[in-house]
């Protein structure tokens, strides 16, 4: 079972225009590949427009432990879930499928007179589409500390933005294990008089940074972090391998940001360095402006191309990303219904 109750597939109708994939089966004006809030977004646009669409979803959306979405305009604290849950009910509305599955492998259709992609899913199935939407966002790799992972998102946090407001005048610790990670101290700060930064073996702030630290009134200790301490199902420090222990109620750090685009190796598309000036935060998935890649009629939105994305950030991006899709089909299936009028053929649509 997903995270959504259901793992069946919906099925839909074809659309009487629809013409033959794979084995006959239909094809697919638009597969999109994620249903968080960038996919969910970008399909429903597209879905509005008539097209034949299908979501596949491997249920794993990077924020599901979190408590609630935030900044999202008369959405705020919703369950991250819930807000997806409403987002296929309305997807559904448009006559619009999702598959509960994970995509392994996206393919060219080499031998189509159109553009065709043949999308391959874990449990042996494979869909055919004119165009590929990538949504499938990141993981965040989390420094390799005892505790971490059975908090994250509870008590242990890696964006004040996001979560910042829940743990405003707690007693906070930063775990910085990377120099990339100093430049969100001054953000938590800003929510608590009470916060300790520790320093892992080799991140060494600026002049300026130390200067910061005290004019602000930060606590800084240098030293690993071997484990968190919990008390009655709650954090309540940091222990060193010193064994000196860091008292704190709620953790952040910084995490490594990976797009989820495996599957596209066979196309010959890979992740490039995620970068700010010379620091390195992760990887994403290279696009131009309105969201295509360098392969003609694949399409990518959301964190897998930007991963400091939130999720209102996601739903503007995936709608921006399903309005260059639009137009291109469009354009095609208007190249297709004049050279069947006078014979002429028309350049292919991007």
């Amino acid at each position: 079972m997903t995270q959504y109750e259901n793992n069946e597939i919906e099925q839909i109708a074809a659309p009487q225009n629809s013409t033959a994939g794979i084995g006959g089966s239909q094809v697919f004006d638009v597969v999109v590949i994620g249903g968080g809030a960038a996919g969910l977004a970008a399909a429903t646009s597209l879905a509005r427009f008539r097209h034949h669409v299908t979501v596949i979803d491997a249920g794993a959306p990077r924020n599901a432990p979190a408590h609630g979405v935030h900044n999202y305009l008369s959405r705020d604290g919703l369950p991250p879930l819930e807000l997806l849950r409403i987002g296929r009910d309305d997807l559904r509305e448009y006559g619009a499928a999702v598959i509960d599955g994970a995509v392994t492998a996206v393919r060219k259709t080499l031998d189509s007179p159109a553009l065709q992609f043949t999308v391959e899913l874990a449990d042996g199935r494979a869909l055919s589409a004119r165009r590929v939407l990538v949504a499938s966002g990141l993981t965040d790799e989390l420094p390799d500390v005892a505790g971490i992972a059975e908090r994250w998102g509870r008590d242990v946090l890696h964006c004040p933005y996001c979560h910042g407001w829940e743990v405003r005048d707690h007693n906070l610790a930063m775990f910085v294990t990377a120099a990339a990670g100093l430049h969100t101290v001054q953000l938590w700060r800003q929510l608590s008089d009470r916060l300790t930064v520790v320093l892992a073996p080799g991140v060494s702030p600026s002049d300026e940074q130390w200067e910061q630290f005290a004019a602000r009134g930060i606590s800084v200790v240098e030293g690993t972090v071997s484990e968190l301490v919990v008390t009655d199902d709650a954090l309540s420090g940091l222990r060193l391998a010193s064994g000196h222990v860091v008292d704190c109620d709620a953790l952040a750090i910084s995490t490594t940001l990976n797009a989820r685009v495996d599957f596209l190796a066979p196309l010959g598309l890979h992740p490039v360095p995620f970068t700010m000036g010379d620091t390195v935060f992760g990887s994403r998935l290279e696009t131009g402006p309105m969201g295509a890649t360098d392969v003609q009629g694949l399409y990518a939105a959301g964190n897998a191309t930007d991963p400091f994305t939130q999720v209102a950030a996601s739903v503007s991006a995936g709608l921006l990303t399903a309005s260059a899709v639009n137009v291109s089909l469009i354009e095609e299936d208007t190249a297709a219904a004049v050279s069947a009028v006078s014979g002429r053929t028309l350049p292919a649509a991007m």
